[in-house]
């Protein structure tokens, strides 16, 4: 067997793991649906009729517009749970007892992260399905709806790896859990609950400025069937610049912690 063929054996295994504790703890999971879901509900039954009026809809305009960007931010919020697990991780010395296994030392980050993404991909068709059933209503074609489900798959992706390097650098996973929470709020200074052209000078600039806005405008021009301009090559350049910067930390702090 080559050595990549030992990294992917390796990878896979740290992935049934990973898989058999969420199983194992479906509140974990389903707690990166639930958020997404209750704000949806807030903002569309509590805010929804005055936010639609003012953006000359009404609450089933706002559901369209908002529905987007709660699903973004349920993927950021999805960061947190791997933050944690790769604290806890190293903190309660597994790492010690893989170190004595002749396995790769990459498999463990990779694992983390796969499990990770596919959770979260899991957790929002729970939340799309959830806004399908509120009254939802989306003119993407079949390719469109794909190309939705890729964004998110990157964004998922970039956003593990940096959570990850996060849970490498925290101490206790308290700390853990609360390192993720800037990257969790940086979609509510963005386009995801109201147009980035309705805000002040200042915040309208952090929010055109910041990677959320991009992936969450290339988003609803996605499930729209809308043009999405620049938007989406700008989505995907954030995404391979967070993933390449996650993806570095995250190894550089690795070895350096499983260093012998």
């Amino acid at each position: 067997m080559s050595t990549l063929t030992y990294a992917v054996h390796d990878s896979m295994t740290m992935l049934r793991r990973n898989l058999k504790h969420a199983i194992r703890y479906p509140s974990v999971s389903l707690g990166a649906a639930m958020m997404p879901i209750l704000m949806l509900l807030l903002f569309v039954y509590a805010f929804g009729d005055s936010i639609g009026a003012g953006m000359g809809g009404g609450r089933d305009a706002y559901l369209e517009y908002l529905t987007p960007g709660i699903i973004i931010m349920g993927v950021a919020a999805g960061a947190m749970s791997t933050s944690i697990a790769v604290c806890s991780d190293m903190t309660e010395g597994i790492i010690n007892r893989f170190r004595t296994m002749n396995i790769t030392r990459s498999s463990f980050m990779t694992g983390h992260v796969v499990g990770s993404v596919l959770q979260t991909m899991v957790s929002m068709i729970l939340v799309v399905g959830f806004a399908l059933a509120i009254g939802f209503r989306s003119d993407a074609s079949p390719l469109e709806w794909l190309a939705a489900a890729g964004l998110l798959a990157a964004v998922a992706f970039a956003v593990t790896w940096l959570s990850a390097a996060l849970g490498l650098i925290s101490k206790t996973v308290e700390s853990a859990s609360n390192k993720p929470l800037l990257v969790q709020f940086l979609p509510f200074l963005g386009s995801a609950f109201v147009p980035a052209d309705s805000m002040s000078p200042g915040l309208r600039w952090f929010a055109e400025n910041q990677p959320f806005t991009p992936m969450t405008e290339t988003l609803r021009g996605l499930l729209s069937g809308s043009a999405i301009g620049d938007n989406g090559w700008i989505s995907l350049a954030w995404c391979a610049g967070i993933s390449l910067v996650g993806y570095a930390w995250s190894r550089s702090l690795f070895n350096s912690t499983t260093k012998r």
